[in-house]
């Protein structure tokens, strides 16, 4: 009995097939294996064709079939995690109407600034936790005063993994977690954020149908499972972010525990059982994936736009190895890369400098003393320092960081990063053997029935490592920190 994990997300498709009861991966797949692009017609922006998901997903689905070799009536159910806060835009034939304005694209920061204003600040965080900000319901207004034609034509909205779960189903739908990763949901009145769909023009019909984020939400059409080369029937049963996702993967559903991953982005994401808000929305706050009204549960999630995406830059522009090489490079350094500073942005508006984009930089660039290794040192030290300062945004609103999992992937793969993590935080950080895809296998096992409980569900989940503070580093990882704060604030004030 298996269960089939999709990862949606910016970079890439993977899917996994997990063998229910051992909990064993059979196996998996990633696709392409280079990186799916993401057009920029402006600076600023960002888009991708949903199409591009869906033949990524099918060619993911082909190589992890033909790896497994079983047989694909005993896939009992199928889970999705997906790239949050995107756009796809449907007519009422289903077709999508223009590329999906996708998270990391800036265009609708005034827009949402101008909600908030017109809103009123303490409004929008008593009912939707944030500021409407550059999150999906701004993008879509973006549309209607851009493209009227094309806003004309929408039919429904939906997230990329809603997109993807309509392609197996046949069925539109979202959550009440994805309505607020859109900032479209009500948490004070427990229902779709009507207020600022009537702000923004909306007619409350585009939004598709709610099913819960655990439950059969559909099952696999003939036309999908014959492009798959599935069984026509397996039900969809789970949906979720990939930050909300990662969270579930590393069994992080309870007040008190923190999930981290560093992938295209960086996020930290806590659990609170209060709304919980910060005053400037630089972090922000959506439904977890096992809220219920009788127990409720809100993530609260730390977002740095340009985590792999600088590592991911730094190796196609500086020639400089594949990633362990970086690592090593890195790791030769002294802490604090003799005073070289790297602020690790350029990837969107960032939400921790209130939607400001000011860009990458690097700074105290010394040309007797700095070398490549400096370079790739303090751009993975700039990462944990972005990370780290939008911690303490966290910590100001309560939320306790002693204890952070994550899985042993992307940025983690690499000591410095991980250890460096750990020294600067103070926090203790574990690492896992799981990745978004097989926790989308494990919420599907759950939303099928398979697992009665999480506790079943992670009774296989194993930890690999724990790395402590090191006490011998972190005086030198202060001063570091001390230092990319002030090139910080230097770069904030002259874009301010």
């Amino acid at each position: 009995m298996y269960l089939l994990g999709y990862d949606c997300g910016t970079s890439s498709i993977k899917a996994t097939l997990l063998d229910a009861e051992s909990g064993a991966v059979i196996a998996s797949a990633t696709c392409p294996a280079t990186e799916m692009p993401i057009d920029a017609p402006r600076s600023g922006w960002a888009q991708q064709e949903p199409k591009l998901w869906w033949d990524n997903l099918k060619a993911a689905t082909a190589q992890l079939l033909s790896a497994a070799a079983i047989d694909v009536a005993d896939i009992k159910a199928i889970g999705i995690t997906y790239q949050m806060h995107g756009l796809v835009c449907l007519d009422r034939s289903g077709q999508v109407i223009r590329p999906s304005i996708i998270w990391c694209d800036s265009r609708a920061v005034q827009i949402g600034q101008n909600a908030t204003d017109a809103l009123g600040a303490q409004r929008c965080l008593e009912h939707l936790l944030n500021y409407p900000g550059n999150f999906t319901a701004s993008k879509l207004r973006w549309v209607k005063d851009n493209e009227p034609d094309n806003f004309n034509r929408i039919h429904k909205i939906m997230l990329p993994g809603d997109w993807v779960a309509m392609k197996l189903t046949g069925t539109a739908a979202t959550t009440e977690s994805g309505l607020s990763e859109m900032i479209l949901w009500d948490f004070k009145n427990g229902r779709p954020a009507d207020f600022l769909m009537a702000h923004y023009g909306f007619d409350t019909d585009l939004l598709p149908e709610i099913v819960p984020t655990f439950g059969v939400q559909g099952h696999l059409t003939a036309t999908a499972a014959a492009e798959l080369g599935l069984a026509e029937g397996t039900p969809v049963a789970y949906r979720a972010g990939d930050q909300p996702n990662n969270a579930l993967s590393l069994n992080v559903l309870n007040p008190g525990e923190v999930a981290a991953t560093a992938g295209t982005s960086g996020v930290v994401y806590g659990i609170s059982e209060q709304p919980a808000y910060d005053a400037k929305s630089r972090v922000n706050s959506f439904l977890h994936v096992n809220n219920t009204p009788q127990t409720p549960r809100s993530g609260v999630l730390l977002c740095v736009n340009g985590t792999g995406r600088l590592n991911s830059w730094l190796k196609h522009n500086l020639n400089v190895g594949d990633y362990p090489d970086m690592n090593a490079q890195a790791a030769a350094v002294p802490v604090g890369a003799d005073g070289l500073v790297v602020l690790p942005y350029g990837n969107g508006a960032e939400r921790t400098l209130e939607n400001r984009n000011i860009g990458a930089a690097v700074c105290n660039l010394d040309l007797n003393t700095h070398h490549i290794g400096h370079i790739l040192r303090a751009g993975q030290e700039g990462i944990v320092f972005a990370l780290n300062y939008g911690l303490d945004i966290m910590r100001s609103m309560g939320i306790d960081i002693h204890t952070v999992r994550a899985g042993k992937a992307n940025m983690f793969l690499s000591p410095l990063f991980a250890q460096t993590f750990a020294t600067l935080t103070g926090a203790s950080v574990e690492l896992y053997n799981t990745d978004g895809s097989q926790g989308a296998c494990r919420g599907a096992g759950l939303g099928a029935g398979l697992y009665k409980t999480p506790q079943e569900a992670f009774s296989t989940l194993t930890k690999l490592e724990t790395l402590q503070p090191r006490t011998d580093e972190l005086a030198a990882c202060r001063d570091a920190y001390n230092r990319w704060l002030n090139a910080l604030h230097a770069c904030v004030g002259a874009t301010a």
